[in-house]
């Protein structure tokens, strides 16, 4: 920041006058001289011709009245009538609704196959089941045959 607080210029608009503006001021200044300072009648047309332009500006605001053609890339909104509307026409999905609906179908297959017992992840848990099973059973006899040991122990020692 320079010394003495003293702002720039740099960064303030620039305003640029309309060369049609420019030449309306110029016959003024020249029509002003011609009649030696008194106002010229011509002045009175050069301020419906002003308004004419400001109508017509107003009409077309920024860049519109620069640009007399429309873009040929705008889609503009049609609205439908109901007759016209078909709706047992399918809908058109998204990318992301199609993978969704795809995803929950690949899922539901696997379930299927998995109680099948069709993919690889059943046959590992069927096997694991067997062998816990056996496990169990063999538990089961044991304490079984610990039962029957000690029944027989007993009715001997009360004999």
């Amino acid at each position: 920041m320079p010394r003495g607080g003293k702002k720039g210029h740099k960064g303030r608009g620039k305003q640029f006058s309309n060369p049609e503006e420019i030449d309306r001021q110029m016959r003024a200044e020249r029509e002003k001289e011609l009649n030696g300072g008194a106002e010229p009648e011509s002045s009175s047309e050069s301020e419906e011709e002003s308004s004419d332009e400001d109508n017509a500006q107003q009409k077309r605001k920024g860049v519109e009245g620069l640009i007399e053609i429309e873009n040929p890339n705008r889609v503009s909104q049609k609205n439908k009538k109901v007759a016209e509307l078909d709706v047992s026409a399918p809908k058109e999905l998204s990318r992301r609704e199609r993978e969704e609906i795809e995803k929950q179908r690949a899922k539901e297959r696997y379930m299927k196959l998995h109680l099948e017992g069709k993919t690889e992840q059943a046959r590992a848990d069927l096997a694991r089941l067997a062998i816990i099973k056996k496990q169990r059973e063999e538990a089961a006899r044991k304490r079984d045959e610990l039962r029957k040991e000690k029944e027989a122990e007993e009715a001997k020692s009360k004999r």
